[in-house]
């Protein structure tokens, strides 16, 4: 069984200590291939190395909307350079929260919107941050005209996934689908086209179920295969293949 992280922070100080362990018990769980999406500037040089350091791990690059205050609109700039040179699997991640209160939504607006540009220009997919802010995220879609991509830890309704498909987007679903109470989700991957989901652990946080409140890591993706295919009532090797396939459709990626 072969599986994709479609959505993990490998390259976080949460696994300094035991990085390389994480990879391979990932691997042994049929993780072998991880997107690695960057936060701000900052870390775009550690993201590259990390990546580097491991077979199967792929990086994007752009600036997440929670981390507003270590943007500068310099920044919009180098990721078009460092876009040129590194020739990432997608832009991001990027996207719009509005969940967090004092977070100037017209600047996370402008640097949504040029990395939407960003994406465009340069024919890649993005991976976009949509909490509370999913009509918001799909308004900006709309204003760039072709651009595809994943919304992440999608928590919308189902006209709202409705809507990003229609557009080519498709969501990434991953520990919040594991908790019962979690029950619009559950029945919307339940009755959802396969070929518009991916799966992802967005570790280290977003832990599933059976491990709330520590440390998540892309091993546990499996726990998140299980809860799929048990919703849908479909073997989990069948999720696995179909969501393996999205993944290397969307971003490209290699055979493991």
């Amino acid at each position: 069984m072969v599986l994709v992280d479609s959505h993990c922070h490998l390259d976080v100080g949460e696994f300094d200590a035991d990085r390389a362990v994480v990879v391979e018990r990932a691997r042994a769980c049929g993780v072998v291939l991880q997107v690695v999406p960057a936060i701000s500037a900052a870390g775009w040089p550690k993201l590259r190395e990390v990546c580097a350091s491991f077979d199967g791990l792929h990086a994007a690059y752009g600036l997440h909307p929670m981390y507003l205050d270590e943007h500068e609109d310099t920044h919009l700039e180098a990721l078009a350079g460092w876009i040129e040179r590194e020739r990432p699997i997608a832009v991001g991640e990027c996207g719009l929260d509005y969940f967090i209160d004092g977070l100037d939504r017209e600047r996370q607006q402008h640097f949504f919107d040029g990395q939407l540009r960003l994406a465009g220009e340069h024919g890649l997919p993005v991976i976009v941050h949509a909490r509370r802010a999913v009509d918001a995220v799909i308004a900006s879609i709309r204003r760039h005209h072709g651009v595809r991509g994943v919304v992440h830890s999608f928590s919308g309704s189902p006209e709202q996934a409705r809507q990003l498909w229609e557009l080519g987007f498709l969501i990434g679903l991953g520990g919040p689908l594991t908790y019962e109470r979690a029950s619009r989700l559950r029945k919307l991957v339940a009755g959802m086209p396969l070929e518009f989901l991916l799966l992802e652990t967005d570790a280290p946080d977003q832990p599933d179920a059976w491990r709330r409140g520590m440390r998540n890591e892309p091993a546990r993706l499996r726990c998140v295969l299980d809860t799929v295919a048990a919703l849908r009532g479909e073997a989990s090797e069948a999720i696995a293949a179909a969501t393996t396939a999205n993944a290397r459709r969307l971003f490209g990626l290699p055979l493991p």
